[in-house]
């Protein structure tokens, strides 16, 4: 790569095509010291410099104003410590190369979030998180990084080096540095019994202690226009993996929760008034039980798009929030083609993790692409302000740097390091401007 003429003029967009920039100069760096030149070849123009994974943020987080980097070309393995059981990676490997060569090494991530396309870098930098209340979010099983400052300088951190860049850097925003490579603490290879399982609503917010305690990982999508919900129970297990067949694979993931959903949404769209009366087929499916590798439990294929928007608010608060929001779904006149989605995690000591010192639960709300998602995302919001909620950083919210402060315990930390590592806001861009203050 040549950084002696300007680099070639890009557009870009995200997945869901929400976000979108149509001239901005695109680097695809190979290696850390081209990254460095990246940074080099901006300061000397006076540009400002965004990084972009796999695209899968609904937010304006990665979206460039002068230079972008794609760390698609980035994407390597560096080194396995079957014994210590870590990896070292670059930047740019999406979670479902990683998840793979893992598994041929008798190895995985201990938790991992519902898809598998981001990149390592991304998902952590947005606090994307599974599910299971004993277990924390990508971020804190992160023990090592590799950062590319806004001096181009690099440098390597550490929970006892560099231990605050470390600490805020796991969930950085892109607004510490440009990360370079990522070291996990891993786990052995292990294997998820499920059960997925409609179950009627009230029920289960009735007794929804008793599930997130008795299950790993457990979660459920409530179905809008209904009294229903779809749960899934996933638990480690030393039995051998009992996979779905490739037809029933395929019959339950790709056409029902893909193909046929997505002919739903599109029908909806069209005929909103027809939504409640399609909504009430999705929770017919019945008990469906398998086990398989972790890697391949947790994470599902995603064709249909949507646009998305997650709050994080204390775990305890969970049944009375989403009870509101099924009230207001009821009052409001909202025709909701997409379930509910309800998560658990444990809490974490990250500056802005979503689950920073308290014990959190999840709840997502989607919209079909190409419909109007703010009344509905607004009023979810406005609900959730009540619980001082923390957006997931990849997703849609309006919130800004003024009412996010005073829901995040270790903010002047984390605006601290920034102010050491960034101060002229090279990494910045208008989303974080609004969201960290300038």
């Amino acid at each position: 790569m040549s950084f002696e003429a300007p680099a070639r003029k890009a557009s870009w967009s995200n997945w869901a095509g929400n976000q979108h920039v149509a001239s901005v100069s695109l680097f695809k760096p190979r290696s850390e010291e081209e990254i460095q030149q990246v940074v080099e070849f901006a300061i000397s123009k006076k540009n400002r410099v965004k990084v972009v994974g796999s695209g899968h943020s609904f937010t304006a987080i990665a979206l460039a104003e002068d230079v972008l980097v794609d760390l698609s070309d980035y994407d390597a393995v560096i080194a396995i410590d079957k014994l210590a059981k870590t990896v070292t990676v670059q930047a740019g490997i999406q979670l479902s190369k990683l998840n793979s060569i893992l598994h041929e090494n008798g190895l995985a991530m201990q938790n991992l979030g519902d898809i598998a396309y981001q990149t390592i870098a991304g998902s952590i930098s947005t606090s994307t998180h599974g599910t299971g209340i004993k277990f924390t979010g990508i971020a804190n099983q992160v023990v090592a990084l590799r950062v590319v400052l806004a001096d181009s300088t690099v440098v390597d951190c550490t929970s006892t080096s560099n231990s605050d860049l470390f600490n805020c850097a796991r969930v950085g925003l892109g607004a510490l540095g440009i990360i370079s490579t990522v070291t996990l603490q891993l786990v052995s290879a292990f294997n998820l019994s499920v059960i997925e399982q409609p179950m009627r609503v009230d029920e289960l917010l009735e007794n929804l202690d008793h599930h997130i305690a008795l299950n790993d990982h457990f979660e459920f999508f409530w179905v809008p226009h209904t009294g229903w919900a779809l749960t899934k129970r996933n638990n480690r297990t030393l039995e051998p993996a009992e996979p779905m067949g490739k037809m029933s694979h395929w019959y339950a993931k790709t056409l029902m929760e893909n193909y046929a959903f997505g002919a739903v949404c599109m029908f909806g769209k069209s005929r909103p008034s027809l939504i409640p009366k399609l909504a009430k087929a999705l929770p017919a499916s019945g008990k469906t039980t398998y086990s398989d590798a972790s890697y391949k439990v947790f994470a599902s294929k995603r064709i249909v798009k949507f646009y998305e928007m997650e709050y994080a608010i204390p775990r305890e608060a969970c049944a009375e929030a989403l009870n509101r929001v099924r009230r207001l779904v009821e009052d409001s006149g909202f025709f909701l083609n997409f379930p509910v989605e309800v998560r658990f995690t444990a809490p974490d000591e990250i500056p802005l993790s979503t689950a920073s010192n308290r014990e959190s639960a999840y709840i997502a709300v989607h919209i079909y692409k190409g419909m109007d998602f703010v009344p509905y995302f607004k009023a979810v919001e406005s609900i959730m302000n009540s619980y001082q909620g923390r957006p997931h950083w990849g997703k849609l919210h309006f919130q800004n740097s003024q009412t996010l402060a005073p829901r995040y315990p270790n903010w002047n930390l984390f605006q601290s390091v920034r102010d050491q590592v960034d101060p002229k806001r090279l990494f910045a861009n208008t989303y974080l401007e609004t969201v960290l203050g300038k």
